[in-house]
C-alpha cells in the first residue's frame, strides 16, 4: 500500500556533476516524483558545526569578511566537518583553532538541515561551557578572524542586525534559548 507520504517522494534516476567547487559540488539531478520528470539542482555541501561558547556572561564571538554578503559579520565560531569526522570533534578543533579556548563541557543542541530545497549538508550545533585559554589562534591561510566577547543580552538584542545576520546565528540562539527554557521550567 503507498502512504500519502509516499506518493510526494522523488526518486533520482539519474546524477551528472556539473561544478565542483572547494566549498560545494553542483549536481543536476534528474528525478521523477508522481510522473513527474526534470532536471533539478542540488548542492553537495560538507556538513558543518556552529558552538555557542559561553563565557562569564559573555558569547565569544569571531568578526570575520563573509563574501555573500559582502561586508563583516559577527557570529559563533564554526566550520566544516572533515569527512569521516565526528561533529563534536569538529566542534571542539573550531572553538579552539578560531578563539583559543578549549571547552570543560560541549554539550550538543540538535541540527538542522540549512537549505534542504538545494543543499544536502547538515549543521549541528553545540554548547561551550567551562571555557579555558588554550594559546593562540590556529587559521587557515585565508581565515582572517577577529575573536570579540558580547554580553549574551545585546547578542540576541541585535540578532538580525546586519552585523549578526548570518543564519546559523539565529537557528543556534533558538537551541540556546529552548536550552534555557528547560532548565529553568526544571
Amino acid at each position: 500500500m503507498i502512504t500519502d507520504d509516499e506518493k510526494l517522494k522523488w526518486k533520482t534516476l539519474d546524477e551528472r556533476e556539473l561544478l565542483k567547487t572547494r566549498v560545494f559540488t553542483v549536481l543536476s539531478r534528474r528525478e521523477a516524483a508522481g510522473g513527474i520528470e526534470g532536471d533539478y539542482i542540488a548542492l553537495d555541501a560538507p556538513d558543518c558545526v556552529v558552538v555557542i561558547p559561553e563565557y562569564e556572561g559573555n558569547f565569544v564571538l569571531v568578526r570575520q569578511w563573509r563574501h555573500g554578503a559582502g561586508r563583516l559579520t559577527l557570529e559563533f565560531p564554526g566550520g566544516v566537518v572533515d569527512r569521516g569526522e565526528d561533529p563534536r570533534v569538529a566542534a571542539s578543533r573550531e572553538l579552539r583553532e578560531e578563539t583559543g579556548f578549549t571547552a570543560g563541557r560541549l554539550d550538543y543542541l540538535g541540527e538542522y538541515s540549512p537549505n534542504p530545497a538545494l543543499f544536502n549538508s547538515r549543521f549541528f550545533c553545540f554548547l561551550a561551557r567551562d571555557l579555558k585559554p588554550a594559546g593562540s589562534l590556529e587559521l587557515d591561510p585565508d581565515e582572517l578572524i577577529r575573536v570579540e566577547l558580547k554580553k549574551i543580552g545585546d547578542v540576541i538584542a541585535d540578532l538580525g542586525s546586519p552585523e549578526e545576520s548570518h543564519a546559523f546565528m539565529g537557528a543556534a540562539l533558538a537551541f540556546y534559548l529552548r536550552e534555557r527554557m528547560k532548565n529553568e521550567l526544571h
